[in-house]
């Protein structure tokens, strides 16, 4: 029996029993340097893991300095693709001497017909092969089920309902008697809430008789969800709507109601208490307590295996809830209806999990008068930074007044930058097309952002000249298309992220795409037509797993180990085969990107 190491996918979807088989079938062989070890065409005869060497996958109907395509180390695996398509497509060259085990043809497929999940490895996308690396992350699986798997219909209370012709009296006596905090109440236009909170200002406020009809005092303007979506995007919606109680809705009628209290309760963990704790923030030394827990419940996210994409919604959401609580209590109410507080950058794309340097601005209604705004805004500012926002380099904050200005004075700007196209202007435009409005009133930065599209979307010299950037820095991949490993690592960021999210931003802003968010910029490209679905999802993936990739770094950083070196740099011979096998996918994807916006913007002539 040999001994080698099955704990990895796709072995690791085998029981003790399936690995114990090819612990028992496999044989050592080893191959010269340079030495063929699977030829184009030839009939695949075994699966080859790499125990030591180098091997080099070679796609023979391409130039010599393109044939390349490919490069395995100890740990990777080759063949099944031949054995399960009858031939091999490609030619396997050892690169130096190298030693492989061998699994038979017929145990192999006797082992896929046994265990689906192993054979299914073979066939997946980077998409599912991304799926099963955080699977694999999640400690216990446990958690994981209960944050990814959790739907609304577990979580839901049923909806006391009553009719269109009932009393405040007769909402006040339902409550109490079936110690609920919340009703539906119908209206002509469908269902409408009222809570305990509704009716007392109703009776002690407003003076309302106690036989005035229900469906005065109900919210008609419901947050909805239905019963088959997961339990965490409806914690994203409570934060990001500012409500502590949704609607299960099915086929156009309501079905349960969802509250924080039970949502907080059903995900067990202390760490998710930060969110209530942000909503219950009385002053500004309630919200920085809450403020620096944030890093806490990172931590529990990605201990737990949640999908990247729920927690940065998550976090995205609670972070704009906290500088929306802190511009509340710094701000006079007056001033709300005419201002908004906008954030760009990673925050306004809501793709940054860790607190990340202010990128903010702010806009005014034309005509507002604010004598001290500039005052106000170095004082939000420090606020800020004391909450865990660092101030940003580039000075991109609304202490500094060139990122203050009314409707007509940012539409100004935006006409200035667009014409000027030079480095500065494009970057200020690139900004500007990721806000998000997280206090104040949005109507303002949606004007803005209209005369943004408005002035840029058509104008085909400036997006070439805007796609450019994308392709500044170069996709960290050898002449032959494996991983480069410098020993200080590969800038994850530059190589990876930036291309994908400055190139979907810039076809965002050609087909005047409104969301800010990358993953849903990809969606609506798919659905526009402009890019293929299967594409929207690779770039999707790879950008998921590159952001996952850096934020491990983040953490490592926060936690005192590597304290000195980049973020943003990974270092390859640190990752597991699985990992690596992914990135080098990834950043093939990356590059493939980076060709089509190439030939779409003409970016080869310039």
């Amino acid at each position: 029996m040999v001994d080698v190491d099955l704990s990895q996918p796709p072995f690791s979807f085998l029981d003790d029993e399936g690995r114990e088989r090819i612990r028992n079938g496999i044989d050592l062989a080893y191959f010269d340097r340079n030495e063929i070890i699977l030829e184009t065409g030839q009939p695949g005869e075994y699966v080859f893991l790499i125990h030591k060497g180098e091997v080099a996958e070679l796609d023979t109907t391409q130039p010599g300095a393109r044939e390349r395509i490919g490069h395995y180390t100890a740990g990777d695996l080759f063949g099944a693709i031949s054995i399960l398509n009858g031939k091999s497509r490609y030619r396997f060259r050892a690169e130096q001497e190298s030693l492989c085990y061998l699994l038979p043809k017929a145990l192999f497929l006797q082992l896929c017909d046994d265990y689906p999940p192993f054979a299914e490895f073979f066939r997946q996308t980077l998409a599912h092969k991304t799926r099963l690396l955080t699977e694999q992350r999640a400690e216990g699986g446990v958690t994981m089920a209960g944050f990814m798997l959790a739907r609304v219909s577990e979580c839901m209370r049923p909806p006391l309902c009553m009719g269109p012709e009932a009393t405040i009296a007769e909402a006040v006596a339902r409550l109490h008697e079936s110690h609920a905090d919340s009703l539906l109440v119908e209206g002509e236009s469908g269902a409408g809430m009222v809570t305990k909170t509704d009716l007392l200002e109703a009776l002690v406020l407003q003076d309302c008789e106690k036989q005035s009809p229900l469906q005065e005092i109900a919210h008609f303007e419901l947050v909805t969800v239905r019963p088959d979506q997961y339990l965490f995007e409806v914690l994203v919606m409570m934060t990001r709507h500012k409500v502590e109680r949704v609607v299960v809705m099915e086929q156009a009628s309501p079905i349960g109601v969802v509250e924080l209290t039970d949502v907080l309760s059903y995900f067990s963990s202390r760490s998710y208490v930060v969110s209530l704790q942000v909503e219950q923030a009385e002053s500004l030394d309630a919200l920085f307590r809450a403020s620096h827990r944030t890093p806490e419940l990172v931590k529990a996210l990605m201990a737990q295996g949640v999908k990247l994409r729920f927690a940065m919604g998550l976090l995205a959401a609670l972070n704009g809830r906290i500088m929306s609580k802190a511009w509340g209590f710094l701000i006079d109410e007056r001033y709300h209806r005419d201002s908004c507080l906008m954030v760009m950058g990673s925050e306004g794309r809501g793709e940054q999990i860790l607190k990340t340097d202010q990128d903010n601005g702010l806009i005014l209604a034309d005509g507002l008068e604010w004598p001290d705004v500039g005052e106000q805004m170095q004082r939000l500012t420090e606020t800020l930074i004391e909450l865990g926002y660092p101030p940003c380099p580039g000075n991109i904050m609304v202490s500094n007044s060139e990122w203050v200005g009314s409707v007509s004075q940012w539409r100004e700007r935006i006409a200035r930058w667009a014409q000027k196209r030079d480095g500065d202007s494009l970057m200020k435009l690139a900004i500007m097309l990721d806000s998000h409005a997280v206090a104040g009133n949005p109507a303002l930065l949606e004007r803005v952002r209209e005369a943004l599209f408005e002035q840029c979307s058509r104008d085909e010299i400036l997006l070439s000249y805007f796609a450019r950037t994308a392709l500044r820095f170069s996709t960290p991949l050898t002449l032959f298309g494996s991983l480069k490993k410098p020993q200080h690592g590969i800038d994850i960021k530059k190589g990876g992220i930036f291309p994908i999210v400055h190139g979907v931003r810039t076809m965002a802003l050609e087909r005047r795409i409104k969301p800010t968010s990358t993953l849903e910029r990809l969606e609506a490209l798919a659905a526009d037509g402009r890019l293929e679905e299967r594409i929207a999802e690779d770039l999707a993936e790879a950008l998921s797993l590159f952001t996952e990739l850096r934020l491990k770094q983040q953490l490592e950083r926060l936690d005192g180990d590597n304290a000195s070196k980049s973020p943003d740099r990974v270092v390859v011979q640190q990752l597991s085969s699985l990992e690596r096998d992914l990135l080098r996918e990834a950043l093939h994807i990356v590059k493939d990107f980076k060709q089509s916006l190439s030939q779409r913007y003409h970016l080869e002539y310039s």
